[in-house]
């Protein structure tokens, strides 16, 4: 059903039982699936737009071009799908927006493109989650089952590994990894990768490893022994006196698990660097006023 006031492209293709509701604009290049509903006022720009089976737009939802979404997707009003990425060094080159099947975005998510240097397309898996006025940047890779809360940002180039849950009004900075099955407190933000299986949350940029995200992994059917294993590995990386490539060392050698192989893994392979636990981060904080006092001194004498 279509509605009569629906202005649509000739080029368009709409499967048969499409329904369009008014003031719906679909533009040159839109393919839309059987059993998708298209709510009022939504604009659906095109070209190379492709929107799967069993979907709800809107109402009042934009989708720009160069995106491609799987099926049964559910995007609320005022969202702004596959804009161009917000990147200075962008000259409008041709990239992606690609979403797979059964994802909600809620009230006013933005979605961006990829750019060129990054790899060129923005990824979204299957089954996530993102809540009111999350903004995913340009580049970003987002897994399977990720829940974002309300007005999380993500810098370019961000991944969020599976399962991982972020509390609501966190900024991820660019390049940052958020590893699976983690969960991040709300209000703060990190420009530090967050391991796997790990419970992170603190204030501003002060956000720092709390232990292992147990209730969630249990939830997620976790068993007690593997849980077990992960916080016998937490204790040795993020709790013991020992200099982190000892630990990943000792981890090696005394804990046989697939998840702590994961969590050595993911550590191995930072870029960013690997976010701090509490003991951590007050020994660099030590480390740090030392340096300053030595320096302050130093400047003394040197009068």
């Amino acid at each position: 059903m279509i509605h009569p006031t629906a202005v649509i492209h000739p080029n368009s293709k709409l499967a048969s039982d499409v329904k369009v509701d008014a003031y719906v604009v679909i533009g040159s290049g839109v393919e839309i699936g059987a059993g998708t509903h298209i709510l009022s006022h939504s604009v659906l720009e095109g070209p190379e737009l492709k929107i799967g089976k069993n979907c709800t737009i809107g109402p009042h939802a934009n989708i720009k071009s160069h995106t491609e979404m799987g099926d049964g997707n559910k995007i609320y009003p005022f969202c702004a799908v596959g804009c161009a990425p917000q990147d200075l060094k962008f000259k409008g080159e041709n990239s992606w927006l690609k979403i797979g099947n059964g994802n909600t975005f809620r009230e006013s998510v933005t979605l961006n493109r990829g750019t060129v240097d990054g790899g060129g397309i923005t990824t979204i898996g299957d089954s996530n989650l993102l809540m009111a006025y999350v903004h995913v940047a340009h580049d970003c890779i987002l897994g399977d089952e990720v829940v974002i809360a309300n007005n999380v940002a993500l810098a370019g180039h961000v991944e969020i590994q599976d399962g991982a849950i972020i509390g609501g009004l966190v900024g991820i900075s660019q390049f940052c990894r958020i590893g699976k099955y983690s969960y991040i407190g709300g209000c703060t933000g990190t420009n530090k990768d967050i391991p796997p299986f790990m419970l992170a949350s603190g204030s501003a940029y002060h956000i720092q490893i709390r232990g292992v995200n147990a209730i969630g992994l249990r939830r997620r059917g976790f068993s007690a022994d593997a849980v077990r294993h992960l916080k016998e590995a937490y204790k040795i990386l993020f709790k013991s006196s020992a200099p982190l490539q000892e630990g990943l060392k000792l981890v090696k050698t005394m804990i046989k698990s697939p998840h702590v192989e994961e969590l050595v893994s993911f550590i191995e392979s930072s870029k960013q660097g690997i976010c701090f636990s509490e003991r951590q981060s007050l020994d660099e904080k030590d480390s740090n006023t030392s340096r300053r006092d030595r320096r302050g001194i130093s400047g003394q004498l040197s009068h």
